[in-house]
């Protein structure tokens, strides 16, 4: 394959003008500009695209680590990360990790090979010690409080709106109020996990362990939560979900089986997706596509920044 060599031997110019065709730049004469661009459509040249990043430094490719692609939370904010990547004509490399430390660690050491400029974490397996190990290569960001790390970060509190959903719940008369999360050991939630912990002690009143759900993640969840909930001598009255989707499956069973909603069930989400509004969910309003657009700009500005998201909660008709 023809090389730059290549190109200026047969355009009979410099290397250094051919080099100036390639990479745009107004001083070339249009002659010599129209002979270089003739030498290499003769020679069917193409550009070493990797050589080319290395010259800039930079290689216009932003790595997006997500659990799983299927997941409605993850693809809006992937959504506000690809609107924000297409203004500034970046590209972006997805990698889904499925949880799995290995998957995150091969997205890590892409950043290190200078393969992605930087690397959007939206949900965290590996340890914080791992990740920041690799902040010297280039931005990180992840979407959970990162602060006390090398990383940038936007975040939630997710302590302090579990508590404002348990507080709204209990004006609302309920005590019995159990929760769906998705996975157990993740710090977000560990958060909530201790926001309701501390609800009830603060209280001095007991909570019940069979209210607490884990692994609901999809909409189909719905059945299985009920399911075990309608086995119990004592169900919860009330049921905060960490996924609207979950908590659209639980509403449907809810409806096709002739349970209460809210009389006999409350339900409150998170997230505000599409699904949340048409079914008139009370939910907890987390901005995704914006966290994703935020996502990218951080990862761009080449500066470390935390920034906190503040959750609105949108009364409807499940509780």
């Amino acid at each position: 394959m023809a090389n730059i060599k290549d190109i200026a031997k047969l355009a009979g110019v410099s290397v250094t003008t051919v080099s100036r065709v390639l990479n745009g730049h107004p001083y070339v004469s249009m002659a010599k500009r129209e002979a270089v661009l003739q030498a290499m459509e003769t020679a069917d040249y193409e550009r070493n695209i990797n050589a080319v990043h290395l010259s800039k430094g930079r290689t216009n490719l932003i790595g997006v680590v997500v659990p799983y692609i299927t997941r409605p939370y993850f693809g809006m904010v992937v959504e506000g990360i690809a609107d924000e990547a297409i203004k500034d004509n970046y590209k972006l490399v997805l990698i889904q990790s499925n949880y799995e430390a290995e998957r995150e660690l091969d997205a890590l050491m892409m950043l290190k090979l200078k393969q992605i400029d930087a690397l959007i974490i939206c949900s965290r397996t590996c340890s914080w010690e791992t990740v920041e190990e690799y902040t010297q290569y280039g931005p990180i960001i992840v979407l959970e409080d990162g602060r006390g790390h090398q990383v940038s970060s936007i975040f939630m509190d997710h302590y302090q709106s579990f508590t404002r959903a348990l507080t709204y719940l209990r004006s609302k008369g309920h005590h019995k109020i159990g929760y769906c999360l998705a996975r157990q050991s993740s710090p977000n939630s560990n958060l909530r996990e201790a926001a309701y912990r501390d609800f009830y002690r603060s209280r001095n009143e007991a909570y019940n362990h069979d209210y607490m759900f884990y692994d609901c993640v999809q909409l189909e969840d719905g059945e299985w939560i009920m399911q075990r909930i309608l086995e119990m001598d004592d169900p919860p009255t009330a049921l905060l979900v960490t996924s609207d989707q979950v908590a659209a499956g639980i509403l449907a069973f809810c409806r096709e089986n002739g349970i209460d909603v809210p009389g006999q069930l409350a339900i409150v989400g998170f997230d505000n997706q599409p699904i949340a509004r048409m079914m008139h969910i009370t939910t907890f309003e987390i901005p995704l596509v914006e966290i994703g657009r935020r996502a990218f700009l951080q990862a761009v500005g080449g500066g470390r920044a935390h920034e906190e998201i503040h959750l609105n909660m949108i009364e409807r008709q499940t509780v």
